[in-house]
């Protein structure tokens, strides 16, 4: 490996890697020890002086992967990237030296994860804007099929006003510690069935999480679904919760999609108005319920809705009209969002599952008991976790392109 690295350098042109220059007052024999996989290795490299960035540069540095690394090698880089998008830092740092030998204290494991997780965020943001520039360039496909967009969020913890909290409360400020995540999941119809026992499964869909605002995920999200298809797509159906912000980025970015609320926190909904009429009555809330559900599920919204208005006008003023009038208002507003019948006879999900399967996965890693994020470093474990739910890893590390799994 020594020998190969060597010849590497070697066969390095005298260049800026910057900006391609051709570098001046070139020296030789400059060594560099960096650590391996297989352990330590040394290189002799060429330095010269960049008359245009005024800089030196080692251009082998460069293509041996090392230009910016605290002395450890690309595969070595990637291991520390994907142990610390999955587990803690102190046990990434365990993990690695416990199945690599390779020793990288936890300070050195997290600043390097951090380092990939900022460049990722840079490759996303070229992938992006590739992407929505060769929308027009799109291949018709022999088949039409359905897109399903699917959105939510969640929240992670950060260290913002970190030590500040006496400070702040004194100011008559409530320090913030909990910050929206912003997912989505997007898949073509076709590419989701069922296992052998029943339960549903997609082959092939693509992720996008962000820490950055909603903003960030519209545009993130809308590049996503243009590399799945979307341009391609006969439909487009797009599937969430009862929060605005998922139907005004729908309108905003898939304008022509159909929306759909999701089936069961329609349900959550009819349950309240059914809590509020009946209280404690478990028998009649449940008598009450059972019917409404079925009809929701396999008949119309519009019966459901009359049925809500008319137990309103029944009722007499007090907390109890007031939480019916609130819910009823909720579902006049989503009522052409509840097209459950139509959407089970076209095959399609009623539920938001799949986007909400991908939030409780990815706060597996983020919402551990104790743990505190900042803006900086959450972003860039998420854009290394989008990068590798979304087969792209090899864009990050092409040395692992030849490994079957990530093909």
């Amino acid at each position: 490996m020594e020998r190969g690295a060597q010849a590497k350098a070697d066969a390095t042109p005298p260049t800026c890697p910057v900006c391609q220059q051709k570098l001046t007052r070139l020296s030789g024999e400059h060594p560099r020890t960096f650590q391996s996989r297989y352990g330590s290795i040394t290189v002799q490299r060429t330095r010269g002086y960049c008359k245009r960035c005024r800089k030196w540069r080692v251009p082998a540095d460069t293509a041996l992967g090392l230009e910016e690394s605290a002395g450890y090698s690309p595969a070595v880089q990637e291991m520390a990237a994907l142990l610390a998008s999955k587990m803690p830092v102190e046990d990434a740092s365990a993990v690695l030296e416990h199945l690599t030998g390779v020793k990288m204290p936890r300070a050195t494991l997290d600043r390097e994860a951090r380092r990939q997780g900022e460049r990722a965020q840079a490759v996303r943001t070229e992938l992006d804007q590739k992407a929505a520039n060769q929308r027009a360039q799109l291949e018709l496909t022999l088949e039409p099929y359905q897109m399903i967009i699917q959105m939510d969020a969640w929240n992670i913890r950060e260290r913002d006003g970190w030590g500040q909290s006496a400070a702040l409360r004194r100011q008559g400020q409530e320090p913030e510690r909990w910050h929206w995540v912003y997912t989505g999941t997007v898949f073509r119809l076709d590419h989701r069935g069922k296992t052998a026992g029943g339960r549903p499964v997609i082959s092939e869909r693509g992720f996008v999480a962000t820490r950055q605002g909603i903003e960030a995920l519209r545009e993130q999200l809308h590049a996503e679904a243009l590399r799945r298809g979307l341009g391609q797509a006969a439909g487009v159906l797009v599937i969430g919760d009862g929060a605005v912000w998922i139907w005004r980025l729908a309108d905003d970015r898939f304008p022509q999609a159909r929306q759909r609320l999701d089936f069961y926190h329609a349900l959550q909904h009819l349950a309240a108005v059914g809590r509020a009429l009946f209280g404690e009555d478990k028998e009649k809330y449940r008598a009450w319920l059972q019917p409404l559900v079925r009809q929701l599920k396999n008949q119309s919204a519009i019966k459901v809705v009359r049925q809500l208005a008319a137990a309103l006008a029944e009722m007499a003023a007090g907390a109890a009209a007031q939480t019916v009038t609130k819910e009823v208002a909720y579902f006049q507003e989503h009522q052409a969002r509840m097209d459950y019948r139509a959407g089970r006879r076209a095959g399609e999900p009623i539920g938001s599952g799949p986007v909400e399967a991908t939030c409780r996965q990815t706060q597996c890693r983020f919402k551990r008991p104790g743990q505190f994020w900042s803006k900086r470093g959450d972003e860039a474990l998420l854009c290394l976790e989008m990068f590798w739910r979304n087969n792209r890893w090899h864009l990050l590390f092409p040395h692992t392109l030849f490994h079957a799994a990530r093909n």
